[in-house]
């Protein structure tokens, strides 16, 4: 394993640095040249992996298949071949059962050039997600990218078994710009970087919920987090009760922070002493200084 930054890895770093030495089998790799059959249409690039790597490894000598997206290539978006790979990865979960699927999202959503088929790569992934799910195999989200999730990656990240998150990552459905063009800059200012983060970043996703652990920027760390997931997250023994659990913190969620414009204002809510000092905090001292917070769950 690796203590660099998963910020600033690109998706076959963050692998190599996840998994086990020498234990990566990559799945449909850049010498097999599939690649989209929509973008030289449109005179885009291509890429012979179509920006996502999948495959096998272990961690911890714990058997996972893996896939990484690649945000430096058309910023993670997902066209046809993208979702078929990530489609394909977690159907063979299914029939290998491997001991956990891990997902390193680094995606702005559905890829504009190829939009229909990006769209329905996405309901084929978060069919299959569901589908690895209810054969016992939990699929853990880690974003930690410049990318983050959106769209519809951020949707699947929230169909996963559990999500973690550095505070670099974001996780979202609509991003701050789309947000902006379509409500107006007086519903969210997409400059204010730091308010951008406080609504989307992994601080404010771990205070509400979104994501079961936050960890520092170190490739190590996130391996360390989905170690602990694989003993401590198995899949619901009755999915219909987890699922009205998870729906019925949704709506406490929504009836407490409803109202709120900020992150800071939620923060405020949940009792955290000196709330406007937590985008400062390192995240040993942040994590100390939220652990006694009020949820409106609990």
């Amino acid at each position: 394993m690796s203590s660099h930054s998963f910020y600033e890895a690109d998706a076959r770093e963050r692998i190599h640095g996840l998994l086990d030495a020498g234990s990566f089998s990559e799945f449909v790799g850049p010498a097999r040249r599939i690649i989209s059959p929509h973008l030289a249409q449109l005179d885009q690039p291509g890429a012979f992996d179509d920006g996502i790597v999948v495959g096998t490894g272990s961690l911890n000598g714990r058997s996972v298949l893996i896939a990484a997206q690649q945000g430096q290539f058309m910023g993670g978006g997902v066209g046809e071949v993208h979702g078929a790979k990530l489609t394909g990865l977690l159907e063979r979960a299914v029939a290998v059962r491997p001991e956990a699927v891990l997902l390193l999202l680094d995606s702005g959503g559905v890829r504009l050039h190829e939009a229909n088929a990006g769209l329905i790569a996405i309901s084929e992934i978060m069919r299959a997600v569901l589908a690895t799910r209810a054969a016992g195999i939990p699929v853990f989200a880690l974003i930690g990218s410049g990318n983050g999730a959106f769209g519809g990656m951020g949707i699947v990240a929230r169909c996963c078994t559990a999500v973690v998150m550095s505070e670099e990552g974001r996780l979202s459905l609509s991003g701050p710009e789309v947000i902006e063009t379509v409500r107006g800059v007086e519903e969210f200012d997409s400059r204010d970087r730091a308010l951008v983060w406080r609504v989307t970043g992994g601080k404010h996703r771990y205070l509400i919920g979104d994501a079961v652990q936050l960890v520092p920027d170190r490739i190590e760390a996130f391996a360390d987090a989905a170690t602990a997931l694989m003993t401590t997250h198995a899949e619901p023994q009755d999915p219909l009760v987890a699922l009205e659990q998870a729906q019925a913190q949704l709506g406490a969620r929504i009836n407490a922070y409803g109202g709120c414009r900020d992150g800071l204002e939620v923060w405020r809510l949940q009792g955290i002493a000196d709330a406007e000092q937590l985008p400062l905090l390192e995240t040993a001292d942040f994590l100390d200084a939220v652990k006694d917070r009020g949820l409106p769950w609990n």
